[in-house]
């Protein structure tokens, strides 16, 4: 019998036309957002000439950070380090800012700021740059190369946060499968060692992150991963708490899958089986949703905007993708190595696999409006490139994906055995001559007598040998035992022939096949992606790092300067630090800060400030802030009427006599 492959029809073609509308939509009125944190100011900042030396080092992040006491480092044009160790936690609501305090007495010339910390979502940042005080000069410090989370323990997390993924889709994906689409293939011997190495698989790859967790996230070197005192750290902070979390959900699972293969699998009686099957079902749709949460809990879901969705939104995509390709796995497994595969069961992981989709549509357009936000960031960043490849790969995986339930219908309703002669009979537009196909099924029919000769004689010759040696059985337990294997062999074999000669499930093997191997391919680059810095932070990176050359503040970030003074008097000397947020046109908090040079407040008699936009001859714009309390003056409402560079100057009166005016220009957005 000839057999066509199944073509794609127009519902696909729509499907995907309107997946690709509703992601244009999403894209085009996101707004700016972060997830993966990125250095969007520093005081100093990179390449600044200060005229005297700072007291302390600060840096400025997109979201919070996770710092350990050698995070910010300062080093001098010698290499020795010129802080004293101490991180400052600067922050003040939505402000993300941490600093480090320098010593006393700093020479001048050229500084070098190195930094290293872990972002919310669990993956590792670093950078440098340089100041000078004074004037600058040459330097022995070499900027580091090595990207943290880089190198060999880089590569080596990254296979191990691949693996558990796959090791992830296999287990819950397996048993899914069997609980809902073949019950029976919980006593099939490949079947289950397909899910247990699942389980081996996700475990594994569990400890080994969580014994490179201290070097992927610090030193980069892989003999750490056996420091006692690094792992403790490690199990404080939250990605150590979700890998932990997610070793004690493996101990629920493995006794999900002893029970699945075991009571399950033994039982007959169709009442306890279906009560069983229910328990089960629960079970491990509460372990597999706290698996899946190990991720969402630790990872890009936990931070950015809307984290309240987007966590439940995460495991609903994690569990999607397990049922799928989980379960295209163990069918695969099933339809090469087990002897025969209900059709039931294949109809109903069609089905299964179709809601799996459409569920993965939805989560996939959300979760790729949060990450990315702007069809610039989709195509002129990193993440939105492979995204775009994942997009292509999910096109090209449900394209197959249709071919198989072309192919799974035909398997669930097979021809009647008259229907291809009542379609040669009604068939005259057949383009294949009647001779050709009379010669085609006189080869078929020939083929296939040689194939039942071949099996008939081996029978034959297992009969005859049984014959032969009927007599010895009894005597001889060894030649029994060889006539009962070679029994067992001719009847496989006539299974295989008879399983290999139906064409649909022939054609369903190679298309489900191929689904596995793009579904490979698909989730190396879904990891990939994990790793990555999403879209929108890279862009507001990018704006970030824009603004910080210039003279002062990041567009839309709080405008912080420090400005020291000295006016000749008694207790004259200190330092003024200015906060105006959110450091854009419009209304504005002003905040001021009068120090000591040694740290301490100092209380001033007058303090005065003016803005002045000279490329406009706007201003001076007169401001008199209000004394909150000793060292702290305050004002609100304060209005920058347009964008531009626009001239600080603050008046510091610390005598009835003794005052002086200091100034500094910033960027205003």
């Amino acid at each position: 019998m000839t057999t066509t492959a199944p073509r794609l029809g127009t519902a696909l073609a729509r499907l995907l036309i309107l997946a690709a509308a509703l992601l244009g939509t999403l894209l085009a009125g996101a707004a700016p957002a972060s997830a993966h944190a990125a250095l969007t100011g520093s005081d100093p900042k990179d390449g600044a000439v200060v005229a005297t030396a700072p007291k302390e080092v600060n840096l400025t992040f997109s979201e919070q950070v996770a710092m350990s006491a050698d995070s910010i480092r300062v080093l001098d044009p010698a290499g020795r380090r010129a802080d004293t160790g101490e991180i400052l936690n600067l922050c003040s609501g939505s402000i993300v800012r941490y600093g480090v305090a320098l010593r006393a007495g700093l020479p001048d010339g050229t500084y070098t700021v190195a930094w290293q910390t872990v972002s919310a979502d669990s993956h590792p940042i670093s950078g440098a740059f340089t100041f000078s005080i004074g004037a600058p000069s040459t330097t022995s410090v070499a900027l580091p190369d090595r990207t943290a989370g880089g190198g060999l323990v880089g590569t080596l997390y990254g296979i191990a946060r691949y693996v558990s993924y796959a090791g992830f889709a296999v287990l819950v994906g397996g048993g899914a499968f069997v609980l809902a689409c073949w019950p029976r293939g919980a006593s099939v011997r490949p079947v289950q060692q397909t899910v247990v190495r699942g389980w081996l698989t996700l475990t594994g790859a569990t400890l080994v992150m969580l014994l490179l967790r201290n070097p992927y996230t610090g030193s980069g070197e892989l003999s750490d991963a056996f420091d006692l005192a690094g792992l403790k750290a490690v199990l404080e902070t939250k990605t150590g708490a979700a890998l932990t979390s997610r070793l004690l959900l493996l101990g629920a699972a493995a006794l999900f899958v002893a029970v699945l293969f075991g009571a399950y699998a033994r039982r007959t009686d169709p009442k306890e089986k279906k009560d069983l099957a229910f328990g089960l079902g629960v079970g491990g749709t509460v372990v597999a949703a706290g698996i899946a949460g190990t991720w969402a809990l630790a990872e890009h879901a936990s931070t950015g905007i809307q984290p309240g969705i987007a966590m439940p939104v995460d495991i609903l995509h994690l569990l999607a993708v397990a049922a799928w390709l989980g379960g295209l796995t163990v069918l695969l497994v099933s339809l090469y190595k087990a002897p025969s595969v209900d059709r039931s069961a294949i109809e109903r992981f069609s089905k299964v696999a179709f809601g799996s989709v459409a569920v993965l549509a939805a989560t996939g357009l959300y979760q790729s409006w949060r990450q990315v936000g702007s069809w610039s960031a989709l195509t002129g960043t990193r993440y939105g490139q492979l995204l775009l490849v994942k997009i292509g790969l999910m096109c090209v995986l449900i394209g197959i994906a249709w071919i198989s339930r072309r192919w799974t219908q035909r398997l669930a309703d097979p021809k009647p055995a008259g229907e291809a002669a009542e379609a040669a009979e009604a068939g005259t537009e057949e383009t294949e001559p009647a001779e050709e196909t009379e010669e085609a099924d006189k080869a078929d029919k020939t083929d296939k007598a040689e194939d039942d000769e071949d099996d008939d004689g081996a029978a034959a010759e297992a009969a005859d040998a049984t014959e032969a040696g009927g007599s010895a059985e009894a005597a001889d337990p060894e030649r029994a035992a060889q006539l009962a294997r070679q029994r067992a062999a001719v009847a496989t074999a006539r299974r295989k022939r008879e399983r290999d000669a139906d064409p649909e499930r022939a054609g369903l093997r190679r298309s489900v096949l191929t689904e596995a191997a793009v579904a490979v391919v698909l989730l190396a680059v879904t990891t990939v992606l994990t790793s990555t810095e999403p879209g929108r932070t890279e862009e507001e990176a990018g704006r970030g790092g824009t603004a910080a050359s210039g003279p002062a503040a990041v567009p839309d970030r709080p405008v912080d300067i420090r400005l020291p003074f000295d006016t000749g008097g008694v207790d004259g000397k200190g330092i003024v630090r200015l906060s105006l947020d959110p450091g854009r046109t419009g209304a504005n908090a002003l905040h001021l800060f009068v120090e000591r040079p040694n740290g301490k407040p100092l209380d001033v008699p007058e303090i005065k400030v003016a803005l002045t936009l000279d490329a406009k001859d706007v201003g001076p714009l007169p401001v008199a802030p209000d004394r909150i309390q000793t060292g702290h003056w305050s004002a609100s409402g304060v209005q920058i009427p347009m964008p531009g560079e626009w001239r600080i100057q603050v008046t510091v009166r610390t005598s009835e006599i003794d005052q002086t005016t200091i100034e500094k220009n910033v960027k205003i957005g």
